[in-house]
């Protein structure tokens, strides 16, 4: 049996539904099947329960007063897919193969195993990991190229781009740090997957990777290269009494001396979406792993220590709930609570609870910040972004359309690299 078979004018009388999600249907008067919306997805199926038929549209409705055609010509947009279990499979092995990889080597000369690896360097200077998540081109990549110039040894650069997206590499420090990358969607647990991708391929691929700034293709940076690394490898002294206001520290190992860094992530406990969010996959879906009181939410783009990203893809328990598609797409943004509700409940001390890039959410547009344009960029602009409410300079700010560019790089050197 075909899928035509099934559809539209086909569909006979006798169907009724369960619950929103099972329809028994009579096709041509003889044949019943059973169809089932998963997700989006419609799964039909025989009386032996063999599947017969799949299609990704859903039904129109499910009220027998509304007709009889139960595969409509309206298409209510499809509620995000569940992380496919070959996907799955595939990341717990790379998300092993880091964790492995974080364990003390009795080898003292390991061999590579990426095609970009650094395995095998002894430069003693912690590196920064900037991942970048994108679906479309990075269009901001020329300002990145002259952000990034001459400070090889103290950086290594991770792209996560949409395979169903038309993404061309650019030159420059992009070349050859595409990682393998899956489809991504917005209200969906593929954004975290995406993430978590590119925090353990970046700890496999370099031991003096120390913190990992996480960016999409619309985030610019703020200040100089220097002053990004500077800001993250300073130990403010916590004794009222020190005369000292910062020191440079140099990490050895990143475990022991790790402590006293901290990652920069928002997290927040008051917000008035929280209620909505938390019960997005359901009612209590989330317990008993995660208590609403222990519910969290926070921008998506941090900078994690090591250890907080070795906690992330370490992580099973709370995966198995933020995995979960959601049943109210609106209350849909697993990628703003998972990574803050984790490092919450895992080591909150060890947070700042706010992040380094700042985002104007004045006059947002169904659930997106505000989108700068050519005629707002200017000097004082990009003053006014760096000034926060904390002792840190915000260091990157989203978000900038494509056409940004040519008026960021006209001020590049004379405003954003001068610090």
């Amino acid at each position: 049996m075909s899928f035509n078979s099934i559809s539209h004018a086909h569909a006979r009388a006798g169907y009724r539904c369960y619950e929103g999600m099972i329809w028994y249907v009579s096709v041509d008067g003889d044949v019943k099947v059973c169809v089932s919306r998963l997700f989006g997805t419609i799964v039909a199926r025989d009386k032996a329960c063999k599947i017969v038929a799949r299609v990704l549209a859903p039904p129109v409705d499910c009220d027998p007063s509304r007709g009889m055609h139960v595969f409509g010509g309206f298409n209510p947009p499809p509620r995000p897919l569940p992380i496919s279990l070959p996907d799955e499979l595939d990341d717990l092995s790379l998300l092993r193969r880091a964790s492995l990889s974080s364990l003390p080597n009795p080898n003292p000369n390991p061999t590579p195993t990426l095609s970009f690896s650094h395995l095998g360097t002894t430069n003693p200077r912690p590196k920064i990991a900037f991942l970048f998540l994108t679906n479309t081109d990075l269009v901001h990549a020329p300002l990145w190229n002259r952000f990034f110039h001459s400070h090889d040894p103290f950086f290594n650069i991770y792209v996560h781009a949409d395979p169903s997206a038309q993404i061309t590499p650019p030159p420059g420090v992009f070349q050859g740090r595409f990682i393998s990358a899956k489809t991504t969607r917005r209200a969906s647990p593929s954004l975290i997957s995406a993430t978590r991708r590119l925090l353990a391929t970046a700890i496999i691929d370099d031991p003096d990777n120390a913190f990992f700034a996480l960016l999409s293709q619309h985030c610019v940076p703020l200040h100089s290269f220097d002053y990004v690394y500077n800001t993250l490898f300073v130990v403010r002294p916590t004794n009222k009494h020190s005369t000292s206001t910062s020191r440079k520290v140099k990490l050895k190992g990143y475990g022991g001396g790790e402590k006293r860094y901290k990652s920069f992530i928002e997290i927040l406990d008051k917000e008035p979406v929280l209620w909505d969010r938390y019960n997005a996959r359901g009612k209590n879906v989330m317990v008993p792993e995660v208590k609403f009181e222990e519910f969290r939410v926070g921008s998506q783009f941090f900078v994690l220590t090591r250890k907080h990203a070795l906690m992330v893809i370490k992580d099973r328990k709370l995966w198995r709930k933020f995995k979960l598609p959601c049943l109210n797409k609106e209350s849909c943004y697993p990628e703003e609570h998972y990574f803050p509700t984790l490092l919450s409940m895992e080591d909150p001390k060890g947070c700042t609870q706010f992040t380094l890039t700042r985002v104007n959410w004045t006059g947002s547009i169904d659930g997106h910040p505000h989108t700068y344009s050519p005629p707002e960029v200017s000097p004082e602009l990009i003053y006014r972004l760096r000034v926060s409410n904390s002792s840190y300079s915000y260091l990157f700010a989203r978000k900038f359309s494509p056409d940004c560019l040519d008026p960021l790089m006209e001020m590049a050197d004379t405003v954003i690299f001068r610090d």
